[in-house]
């Protein structure tokens, strides 16, 4: 990782568990929170465990090293994007951040601060540690800094930050359209009975795995029968981030379904081609009807086009700032 002198190859299985782990795997950096909170206040238990986990009121909080739990791990998922695990205190521990939700990385860059928002690809099912997934870019800030960490290094994280609160069921289908590396933040439904996702970030790509972490958690949960529809847009074929899970969640589960999209597709694909276009949202997502939502997670230009097209389906217009309530949210 950076310049710990390791070449870095990632791959993700369908669950992300169990982790490869081998003496000439990858070596991650492995940190652990600590609390800003007083000394006199103390944690709470998570409500969805029965075993005695700690969950984190993350208003704010600090992330730090912990050497002595170095991990090394091989996983697959990108030639420029690493899955990242930060350890926390203790092994039962939980990070307790709502699902679909993100943090903040903070870094000072060429003596200013800068922050980038993540979101966590793990869940409060991953006791002791959480993963984040970050797509390395050459002229990236905060991506870079975390890239060339080396082992005993400290960053900055603070959260929780979001708006979009999901419900088990508040929707009877949803229509899910994710461009690039939006794809993490709608993979997230379903194991918490609440779930919340907001993102204010430069790059698009925490929007992208919020939708792996809504559809990962409506899929987890028996009771959630919502139907959900994934139309995710990319350039290149090797550009489509968790693919291998999508592909299994699909081929496991009825009320998911996924259309990919490429501008440059290879010989033989058999997906969409170019860019997300009115007639595709119609033939791939849920109609306009009470109980249905669209949610758009992508770069800027993606996001005005996907909005003018429901529109024109005859979604309700987005406003430009979302709300729980609207057909279409924007995140």
């Amino acid at each position: 990782m950076g310049s710990s002198g390791v070449e870095r190859t990632f791959d993700m299985d369908p669950s992300y568990i169990p982790y490869v782990i081998s003496a000439g795997a990858i070596a991650i950096t492995s940190f652990f929170v600590v609390q800003s909170m007083k000394r006199s206040e103390s944690f709470s238990h998570s409500p969805l465990r029965t075993v005695p986990s700690m969950t984190y009121p993350l208003s704010q909080f600090r992330a730090r090293t912990r050497p002595q739990e170095l991990q090394q791990i091989q996983i697959v998922i990108s030639p420029n994007t690493a899955l990242y695990r930060f350890g926390l205190p203790n092994k039962d521990d939980i990070l307790g951040l709502p699902i679909g939700q993100h943090i903040s990385v903070m870094a000072e860059i060429n003596g200013k601060p800068i922050s980038r928002s993540y979101t966590p690809t793990s869940s409060d099912d991953d006791l002791g540690h959480f993963d984040l997934v970050i797509k390395s870019y050459s002229a990236g800030n905060v991506s870079k800094f975390i890239g060339e960490l080396k082992i005993g290094d400290g960053i900055d994280v603070r959260g929780p930050k979001g708006a979009f609160t999901y419900t088990p069921n508040m929707c009877r289908a949803i229509g899910m359209l994710a461009g690039g590396t939006g794809i993490t933040p709608m993979l997230q439904v379903g194991t918490d009975c609440r779930i919340s996702a907001r993102f204010e970030c430069n790059h698009h790509e925490c929007l992208s795995y919020l939708a792996f972490v809504i559809i990962r958690a409506v899929l987890k949960n028996p009771e959630d029968k919502t139907q959900l529809n994934l139309v995710f847009a990319n350039v290149n074929e090797e550009d489509i981030l968790l693919k291998k899970d999508l592909d299994g969640l699909a081929a496991k589960h009825d009320n998911f379904k996924v259309h990919y999209v490429l501008n440059n597709p290879p010989e033989g694909w058999t997906g969409g081609v170019g860019f997300v276009t009115k007639d595709i949202i119609d033939e791939h997502c849920p109609k306009p009807a009470d109980g249905v939502k669209i949610l758009l997670c992508g770069p800027p230009p993606m996001i005005a086009a996907m909005t003018g097209y429901t529109s024109e389906l005859g979604f309700e217009k987005p406003r430009a700032i979302s709300k729980l309530e609207d057909q279409v949210f924007k995140f």
